[in-house]
């Protein structure tokens, strides 16, 4: 029962990566598939590799994972617990990829963590949630707002007396590297993430005893992120790059260089598993207001913000239910 246990487990781990990517593939593509700066599957196939390289880049988030948020529970009911919160976190991925609402797939894993954690009886480390999830999801959208709206009026004011059609086309050339930029960062945070869920499973079924990341689950984590982002996430890009601003090129390189820097430095400084949803959906909003205030639909920036603050408690939730429907037969 074990060893079933641990493929159960596994097997759901790589499919919640695999939604995560397809979930999350607008983060680092949408706004220069909304510019023409790229065509949507070569945009696509860019964001696969470089999510793939960014999965190599670190393992400070997938420790924050495996250890910072839950005490690492025991046997089958650990088992179990990670099983539930993998597939609330689904559950919340899928739903929201249906309404076009880019929530994060991060918040969702969390959330499903910590609700069957409770449902199962097991610690949650509530000093890591708040230092390492809850804090880092107020904070890192508030300064990719701001840091947003700088970059573009710093772009503005730098290019004040350029040609406007010649910087529109020199900024779709740069937009290839702030989205190669997004999408490793996207690789960095994201892939490590479900890498922490693995690396708990397998130490639960004994198959692990150190802290370090086994070379087959960095590939296979990377590989299922890289697979899901290529498969395209439509709905969710067409209401990143389209729905709360329309994008031109300097805008949405401003955006993306402003969220990926964010995200650079809260996983190699800080360690921390920050939403990349966050950052660029609020990066996006920050640049769309140097143009003017009512630019940004903010009834659809509303919208997206509520869902925000739901998706842990909705997913745990969803978490906590599967965990007792499960517990009926690994308990």
């Amino acid at each position: 029962m074990d060893l079933a246990a641990l493929i159960a487990v596994l097997g759901v781990a790589f499919f919640f990566t695999y939604t995560n990517g397809f979930h999350d593939s607008a983060n680092a593509i949408a706004t220069s598939v909304s510019t023409r700066a790229l065509t949507p599957r070569a945009a696509l196939a860019m964001a696969a590799v470089m999510n793939l390289a960014g999965a190599f880049l670190g393992s400070g988030v997938a420790h924050t994972v495996s250890k910072g948020i839950i005490a690492t529970p025991t046997g089958n009911q650990g088992m179990a617990i990670l099983f539930a919160a993998l597939v609330g976190a689904i559950a919340w991925n899928l739903v929201t990829w249906y309404f076009g609402l880019p929530s994060s797939s991060s918040h969702a894993l969390f959330g499903g963590m910590v609700g069957a954690a409770l449902a199962g009886g097991t610690e949650v480390i509530w000093g890591g949630v708040l230092d390492k999830i809850v804090i880092p999801m107020i904070v890192s959208p508030i300064v990719g707002l701001v840091g947003g709206y700088l970059v573009m009026l710093a772009i503005l004011w730098i290019f004040r007396r350029a040609n406007p059609h010649r910087a529109k086309r020199n900024f779709r050339v740069a937009q290839t590297a702030s989205a190669a930029a997004m999408a490793l960062a996207h690789g960095l945070q994201d892939a490590q993430k479900t890498m922490g869920i693995v690396v708990m499973a397998l130490t639960i079924s004994g198959h692990h005893d150190s802290s370090d990341i086994p070379v087959w689950v960095k590939i296979s984590c990377a590989t299922m992120l890289s697979l899901g982002t290529y498969a395209g996430g439509w709905r969710i890009m067409r209401t990143l790059g389209r729905k709360i601003i329309e994008l031109d090129p300097p805008q949405g390189f401003a955006a993306e260089a402003t969220a990926s820097t964010v995200m650079y430095i809260t996983s190699f400084v800080f360690k921390a598993p920050i939403s990349t949803t966050h950052v660029i959906t609020s990066a996006i909003m920050g640049v769309g207001a140097t143009k003017r205030i009512r630019a940004v639909r903010w009834g659809v920036a509303k919208n997206i913000v509520l869902g925000w603050f739901i998706t842990m408690p909705a997913a745990a939730i969803v978490a906590a239910l599967m965990y007792w429907f499960v517990h009926l037969f690994w308990g």
